[in-house]
């Protein structure tokens, strides 16, 4: 099995996955959650009930879970076989297609989100304070989520400005981003990600103080003119 291949237990059964380092995104097999979602104690009877459910979620216009991939995963008699993979959003929304006790936690969890969200968008400091809480309960110290929070500040900051600039989301924040990277560590995002073994994790979330420190000083006034130089040049 390669090593973006894994295999994921859930109240100890088995839900099979792929990484997929381009896109930087996993993927769930579809018949897998099924299974563990409406207890079906086989494959089939977890492949009949996607079945009958996906031709349910088409005829009611739903794209989001209908578009699913197909991947090769490692099937029971040991063969690489094609099956559906959802990613993380696709994943969620079938979880809420999906009436079951087993589900019925995970829908709790999305309507508090939602609702966490709405509030943060109302007043958002209430963000700024969760996201000091979640970092405290993960073990992380207070120095370093100080110094995590004020990197986040600047990095609001530059990219408020590459706004301004007319520097488009995406593609252009990832070459300059990775320029700031290459300026301070030597490494592209990416490598740097592949170097701590990261996958989806943020990269900032996985830095010591230090490496914090410098993230922050390399989009100083002097590194910033030069940020403006090329931000002008993707905008031409």
């Amino acid at each position: 099995m390669k090593k973006e291949d894994a295999i994921k237990l859930f109240q100890q059964k088995q839900v099979r996955t792929h990484w997929d380092n381009e896109a930087e995104k996993w993927y769930f097999s579809v018949v897998d959650v099924i299974a563990i979602l409406t207890d079906k104690e086989s494959f089939q009877l977890a492949r009949n009930y996607w079945k009958v459910l996906k031709s349910r979620l088409l005829k009611e216009g739903n794209e989001t879970v209908t578009n699913c991939n197909r991947l090769k995963l490692l099937a029971e008699d040991g063969k690489m076989r094609l099956t559906d993979v959802a990613d993380t959003e696709q994943l969620f929304r079938l979880i809420q297609s999906v009436p079951s006790p087993n589900a019925e936690p995970f829908k709790l969890w999305i309507a508090k989100v939602a609702r966490e969200r709405i509030d943060e968008i109302e007043d958002p400091e209430l963000g700024i304070d969760r996201l000091m809480e979640t970092y405290l309960k993960k073990g992380y110290s207070k120095e370093w989520v100080n110094q995590r929070l004020k990197s986040i500040e600047v990095r609001k900051d530059l990219t408020d400005e590459w706004d301004e600039r007319g520097v488009k989301k995406g593609l252009e924040y990832a070459i300059l981003t990775d320029e700031i990277t290459k300026a301070w560590s030597g490494f592209s995002v990416k490598a740097y990600k592949n170097y701590k073994g990261l996958k989806k994790e943020n990269l900032r979330d996985n830095m010591t103080n230090l490496e914090l420190v410098l993230n922050i000083v390399s989009r100083s006034d002097d590194n910033r003119n030069k940020q403006r130089k090329k931000a002008n040049y993707l905008c031409r």
